[in-house]
């Protein structure tokens, strides 16, 4: 559910932009507002989980959830919608970590891991796409407001199973929660997002544009700074001073920055350029979900641990570049089964392969006190790529149609100015698609120069964590 909703509102962005009547430049903070609080919040979400206790931890943030769910719903106007979204982010923060600190102290046995977090990296990759079939039809047959009404059964359902299902030891730490270190962590990626958001409409050498990125940097600083000399750090440096498991993380924002952006722009090509329904737009990704589900059941989940993990990572990633670029080609009158279809399978699979083994080496050799900030940490890599990557290749797209446009000016005709305008509109997806191929790269630089970790039982020569029985 909390993945699903990074994207679920996708498909059904373009009905509730002409609903509420939103902007092109501010759109993309229906999804930003959701996984920037999401990010930002991560980290002190998974210290409340260590504190408090990660079922109870867990239950709050399904029943809160829930309710700013139904709030998002109801929304009258831009601002509601936003607030609420951000909301949403807020109990997703303390919901995720906990469930995966669960997952991470429950399955010690290679295998059964293997098994576990195979389905884990299917849902986290998968659901992302699962979200777009789901908009897709909440959106043609209800409403979009449906796409978050949706949320209220499901955590329902799944607050029943927790309360029944699962046991978790108490809180076992008294340290008091790094609130300090949330503020200033937060506050530089708000400043950042916000920064890139307002780059297109006033231009990267805007003085406000240029003081908001400098000041995101500053607070970012500032966090590092403080995590080294805090008595109870949100993060804990010697989280980080892993190689693999901080390879991992940046692996994870790096890769995280392209698929959002594909996401985004595919939803308004398959909508706005050949004329999709809402529904049509969405299973249109089905072939994207299905190529997640088996690079990362059947494909990483077999090979963990007999290979190395950065020999899944780096492939995995490169296949998705390879997908993204084979996007750079569309037109307004490319064909789903010859330009789209190849794309998202390439990038589907490519996905599946890379994400199970991130997760499964991120969060594989932490002591048991550090399983929650740990679980958080992947997360927020996670959300705080997707929230960089919708504003920065937003503004990119938007920048590129307009300079597109003004520079292929034709006659006076109606028509004429319609064509332009979709031409247009393609050339800025086409562009931000292109900077997404470009940090899938550097993705899978990232993975094959600091992940070293080698096969479960078999630790390569760096300072990798072995997976497995350390939990």
């Amino acid at each position: 559910m909390v993945v699903l909703d990074a994207t679920i509102v996708n498909i059904a962005l373009p009905s509730a932009q002409r609903d509420l009547g939103m902007s092109d430049g501010s759109r993309q903070w229906v999804v930003t507002a959701y996984t920037l609080a999401f990010g930002g919040l991560l980290l002190l979400g998974g210290r409340i989980a260590d504190r408090a206790g990660r079922k109870r931890a867990f239950v709050v943030g399904l029943a809160g959830f829930a309710a700013a769910s139904a709030l998002g719903g109801a929304a009258t106007g831009p601002g509601m919608l936003f607030g609420a979204r951000a909301l949403q982010g807020v109990f997703a923060a303390l919901l995720a970590p906990s469930a995966l600190s669960l997952l991470t102290t429950a399955f010690t046995d290679p295998e059964e891991r293997g098994k576990a977090f195979g389905v884990y990296g299917a849902l986290a990759g998968g659901g992302a796409a699962t979200g777009l079939i789901t908009g897709g039809v909440l959106t043609e047959y209800l409403d979009w407001r449906w796409c978050l009404y949706v949320n209220v059964p499901v955590a329902a359902l799944a607050l029943v199973g927790a309360l029944a299902l699962l046991h978790d030891r108490p809180g076992h730490t008294e340290a008091r929660l790094d609130v300090p270190g949330a503020l200033l962590g937060c506050g530089g990626l708000v400043a950042i997002v916000y920064g890139f958001g307002e780059a297109e409409p006033r231009g990267w050498g805007d003085a406000l544009v240029v003081s908001l990125l400098a000041a995101g940097l500053v607070l970012l600083l500032g966090f590092v700074r403080w995590q080294a000399r805090a008595p109870h750090p949100l993060l804990p440096l010697h989280v980080l001073k892993d190689r693999s498991r901080a390879g991992c993380f940046l692996t994870m924002g790096l890769a995280v920055v392209g698929m959002f952006g594909m996401f985004l722009f595919m939803t308004y090509y398959l909508q706005g350029v050949l004329g999709y329904s809402p529904l049509r737009a969405g299973l249109a990704f089905l072939p994207f979900t299905a190529a997640v589900l088996t690079g990362s059941t059947q494909i990483s989940a077999r090979l963990l641990h007999r290979v190395a993990p950065r020999l899944l990572m780096v492939p995995g990633t490169l296949l998705a570049a390879g997908g993204m670029l084979l996007l750079t080609r569309l037109t307004v009158h490319s064909e789903y089964a010859t330009h789209l279809l190849p794309a998202m399978l390439l990038t589907g699979l490519g996905m599946g392969l890379a994400f199970m083994p991130v997760f499964a080496t991120a969060t594989a050799g932490v002591a048991p006190r550090d399983a929650g900030v740990t679980s958080a940490t992947v997360n927020t890599a996670q959300q705080v790529g997707g929230s960089i990557g919708t504003a920065l290749l937003n503004t990119v797209a938007t920048s590129g149609a307009t300079r597109w446009i003004a520079g292929h000016r034709r006659g006076p005709g109606a028509g004429a100015r319609a064509g332009l305008v979709r031409e247009g509109v393609v050339h800025g997806y086409t562009a931000a698609i292109a900077w997404a191929a470009v940090f899938l790269v550097l993705a899978a630089l990232a993975a094959g120069v600091m992940v070293t970790a080698g096969a479960p039982g078999h630790p390569g020569a760096g300072d990798g964590p072995a997976p497995g029985p350390a939990v």
